[in-house]
């Protein structure tokens, strides 16, 4: 079951951050936080990670939590040190570092 939710996230993640020629798919924004907007993909994202989260054993749901907490507030720009130009592709590096820990937690 892991392993199928890493799957689909590795697909959301991709179709959601990079344009794949000849598939065409809308990317929606449903609100608007703080001036960033919220899209479909990021909701889709978060409802799979929020899912695998359950899943983990005690240990890593924690360690698994406050990355997507951290990407939560990347997202929604409420943290001000998250938001600055050096920090710009923050919320896609807390996507990959979750899909990482993920797998790691599956293979261990």
């Amino acid at each position: 079951m892991l392993a199928a939710i890493i799957v689909v996230l590795i697909i959301l993640w991709f179709l959601g951050y990079i344009s794949v020629s000849g598939v065409n798919i809308p990317d929606l924004t449903l609100f608007i936080v703080n001036g960033h907007p919220i899209t479909l993909w990021s909701l889709l994202i978060f409802a799979l990670v929020a899912w695998a989260i359950s899943l983990l054993p005690r240990p890593l749901q924690a360690v698994a939590s406050i990355l997507l907490l951290l990407w939560v507030l990347s997202v929604l720009g409420l943290l001000p040190i998250l938001t600055f130009a050096a920090f710009g592709g923050l919320s896609s590096l807390l996507v990959i570092l979750i899909i990482v820990a993920l797998a790691v937690s599956f293979v261990l």
